[in-house]
């Protein structure tokens, strides 16, 4: 399947010079005589990289078949990360650069989604949110508990993340998994 540039809206996912990319941003502009030309920020899937294109009126720019697979992860030996899809109990071992970016996120035990490309795993795709207990928090001085004092906290996955100062070792935390922010403290 091809698209025509107007037809490019955010979250669709393209081929272009044989990799796969997802389109971030999308404006269009309308020139003279009904031509238009679309300018679009794209995601690239293998390496995250974003770069702006350019399409003009009538181009074609191939559909990428991307498939994704709902796999739980089951651990890391130092050098590659461990998955498994649930149904079929067929294991998936990915190196680090792939994993890298995204490891502080990954809780053993938990769902994630692998992106296939061409066959090939080319990323993994984390929940928006994702709940994480704090392994260990700075006390804070009785009385200076004000949501603006931001304190580092350092989670069961080994990431650290400013949190406000009410938040306290054992606390599980939500974070948001694109800008690595604190979003809440789960309650009960």
């Amino acid at each position: 399947m091809a698209y025509q540039p107007t037809e490019l809206k955010k979250g669709v996912v393209v081929q272009i010079d044989g990799k796969p990319f997802r389109v971030m941003e999308y404006n269009q502009k309308v020139m003279g005589r009904g031509g238009s030309i679309v300018n679009v920020k794209v995601k690239n899937l293998i390496d995250g990289s974003v770069i702006p294109k350019t399409f003009k009126g009538q181009e074609r720019i191939d559909s990428a078949e991307v498939s994704n697979r709902s796999v739980q992860y089951l651990y890391n030996d130092g050098s590659s990360y461990h998955f498994m899809d649930p149904e079929t109990f067929e294991q998936f071992e990915l190196s680090a650069d792939i994993v890298d970016e995204v490891s502080g996120y990954l809780k053993e035990g938990e769902n994630v989604n692998l992106q296939f490309f061409n066959g090939k795993i080319i990323n993994v795709e984390l929940p928006k949110n994702i709940y994480l207990k704090v392994t260990y928090t700075e006390s804070v001085v009785k009385g200076d508990t004000s949501g603006s004092v931001l304190k580092e906290a350092k989670l069961e996955t080994g990431l650290t993340v400013k949190v406000p100062a009410f938040i306290k070792t054992g606390d599980i935390i939500s974070v948001d998994t694109s800008t690595g922010d604190y979003r809440e403290r789960k309650k009960g």
